[in-house]
């Protein structure tokens, strides 16, 4: 499994870019960035720098939208970087939040979503799209390679993802809510006479490492309880679409209920003061809390339903030290190991 590092573009860039560079050094396989353009930096400017300070890992929004950017200059964008430093960008997508909430505007159509992933994949792989009545491509970027992940909770999100996408994006790490969206975008892929196998799963969630104490505990999930409010934004849309007690797991639907609003302010911030309403267990459910061995536990049971890459939020109190927790007591274990000299028989 890789792990890979959601970060926020908060000033200063340069922050941004050092945990970036930790992270790599540390093995995470991917650094990700929200991307909402009111809120914090630009994301794209900071990728480069990010990608001109590593050797290795891949780069990307968690999660651009169709609304607040063309996808001509989205698909120009990873395509440039690309050319400058490798094919080393992912383009996650969805139908939008808080980069389209704060403007006053509504996230996108899936009619959209679907005709935006086909322009931004083709375009930044070189090869030609149908962009209204004009056929075009990027005449310089024939090497470009570029992968599509597309994150949602919903039902028809789920299937499109399926019939579309070369990856999947689900934001949070309880394991009963993954075998049911991973199942439904397989299954979707499947009738699209695709190899679900093709398709990348990726959950991504706060972690937070603890000493296993209960106080420890108690603060993590403090640290991490904005996670549940910042989904909650999603699930209240889906409960308003397809109601409660309907095809999507009350895993997933009901602990909304006690929702009374969101404010953008604090987006993505601990300790903020709109997720009062979110309970422990959720907390627990979303997110990875506890000892390295809990960690390894959760890990090993997503492992198992068919995710490929675990992200981090690192929106917390312990970036740093979460990152060398994870380099230090996570990753070299997640792979079985590898002996230098193996015994194949009795020695003289």
């Amino acid at each position: 499994m890789d792990i890979g590092v959601v970060l926020q573009c908060t000033p200063p860039a340069s922050r941004v870019v050092e945990l970036a560079r930790v992270a790599e050094t540390h093995g995470f396989s991917h650094v990700w960035t929200f991307d909402s353009h009111l809120l914090w930096q630009e994301p794209y400017v900071i990728y480069s720098q990010i990608l001109s300070a590593t050797r290795k890992v891949v780069v990307g929004p968690m999660v651009t939208n169709p609304s607040t950017r063309d996808w001509t200059v989205t698909a120009s964008t990873f395509a440039t970087l690309n050319d400058m430093f490798g094919n080393r960008t992912v383009c996650g997508i969805g139908r939008g939040d808080s980069a389209v909430r704060t403007l006053g505007g509504r996230p996108a159509t899936l009619a959209t979503l679907r005709e935006s992933v086909e322009v931004i994949r083709e375009l930044g792989n070189g090869r030609s799209a149908r962009v209204g009545e004009t056929t075009i491509r990027f005449p310089w970027a024939h090497a470009s390679r570029l992968e599509v992940w597309v994150a949602g909770y919903g039902p028809r999100a789920l299937d499109l993802t399926g019939e579309v996408a070369d990856g999947y994006i689900l934001q949070l790490a309880d394991p009963d809510i993954t075998a049911w969206t991973v199942g439904r975008v397989r299954a979707a892929a499947e009738r699209a006479g695709r190899d679900p196998a093709e398709i990348t799963v990726c959950v991504a969630a706060p972690a937070y490492i603890t000493d296993g104490t209960v106080a420890a505990l108690k603060h993590a999930r403090e640290q991490c309880r904005w996670f549940g409010g910042m989904v909650g934004n999603h699930v209240a849309e889906i409960v308003a679409k397809y109601g409660a007690g309907g095809e999507v797991p009350a895993a997933l639907t009901d602990y909304v209920a006690g929702r009374r609003g969101y404010d953008y302010n604090q987006h993505g911030r601990a300790g903020n003061t709109h997720a009062d309403f979110v309970p422990d267990a959720i907390v627990d459910r979303f997110c990875l809390l506890g000892t390295a061995d809990d960690h390894l536990a959760r890990l090993g049971e997503l492992a198992e339903l068919g995710v490929d890459q675990f992200a981090v939020y690192l929106q917390h109190d312990a970036k740093t030290a979460t990152l060398e927790a994870y380099g230090e007591s996570v990753l070299p274990r997640l792979d079985a190991p590898v002996v230098a000299t193996e015994t194949t028989g009795t020695a003289p």
